[in-house]
């Protein structure tokens, strides 16, 4: 088995000490998941992580597998900044590429700046950024894949796409992880961006109660109208992650959940059955 670890992530700046400013302490129990989670997947030797963020290139119905050689990226706040860059695993972006065509699913290889080599290098964004922070620096020499889910097509097409991303992980001389970055409701606060509903604590609990029942793919029904008013940014990716399920089954722990500001960030591992 070379899938060794999968897991839910957020990507809220202020999980990073060096970027909380005075939210450092609101957004401790998350700190603290992400912590927890980044040593599970050190314990699982880990050394190349696929991740899915919402933040990358939008595709308008097409999903993106980026292909550059490296991916780079900073953040900067009032309080601080950080900075972080690494290394693609091409070889198995292409992979998942050629398997997914062959399947029919709407992906596109993307590459920025040059062809190859050190300027072959796909800006990072804080979807990605964010868990990698936290995550890439669990061996020296991590590498990732980055893919971004697209919000225009079936849900059913992404799960496929979980299950290709799975059966090429499964054939890989790599230790693979697979992180869904992924933000749950953003309509907390009614001071916040996107205003109050009372579908974002609606919704959010039943992402908790999915992860608890280890019945992920429960999310995949939900009602399109409790999605668009709860405003998450993590059901596509966890489309992803249900079809990587399906392929490779693993039990699921429930690592923290909370709401500090106007939306919601959950951290949740799914680790090999024995």
């Amino acid at each position: 088995m070379t899938l060794v670890f999968t897991c839910i992530a957020p990507h809220g700046s202020e999980i990073i000490p060096q970027l909380a400013g005075d939210k450092l302490k609101a957004f401790g129990k998350t700190r603290q998941g992400m912590l927890k989670m980044a040593q599970i997947m050190k314990e699982q030797k880990v050394n190349t992580i696929i991740i899915a963020t919402p933040h990358n290139l939008r595709l308008r119905e097409n999903i993106g597998i980026i292909m550059t050689e490296f991916t780079e990226g900073s953040l900067e706040t009032e309080e601080g900044s950080v900075k972080i860059r690494f290394q693609c695993n091409r070889p198995l972006a292409e992979d998942i590429y050629t398997k997914a065509r062959k399947r029919g699913l709407p992906v596109v290889a993307v590459n920025y700046g040059t062809s190859e080599g050190p300027t072959s290098c796909m800006p990072m964004d804080w979807g990605t950024l964010i868990p990698l922070w936290f995550f890439g620096t669990t061996t020296a020499k991590t590498q990732v894949v980055v893919v971004t889910p697209s919000r225009e097509i079936p849900l059913k097409e992404l799960v496929e796409f979980g299950g290709v991303i799975a059966q090429t992980a499964e054939k890989s001389a790599a230790r693979i992880a697979f992180v869904a970055s992924a933000d749950q409701a953003h309509a907390h606060d009614p001071k916040g961006p996107y205003g109050f509903s009372s579908a974002a604590a609606n919704f959010d609990r039943l992402v908790v109660e999915a992860v608890e029942e280890n019945e992920l793919d429960a999310l995949l029904s939900l009602e399109q109208k409790l999605v668009e008013d709860a405003k998450p940014d993590s059901i596509w990716q966890m489309a992803v992650l249900i079809g990587v399920l399906e392929e490779v089954p693993m039990k699921a722990k429930l690592i923290s959940y909370q709401a500090p500001t106007y939306y919601g960030m959950l951290c949740a591992t799914y680790t090999p059955k024995k």
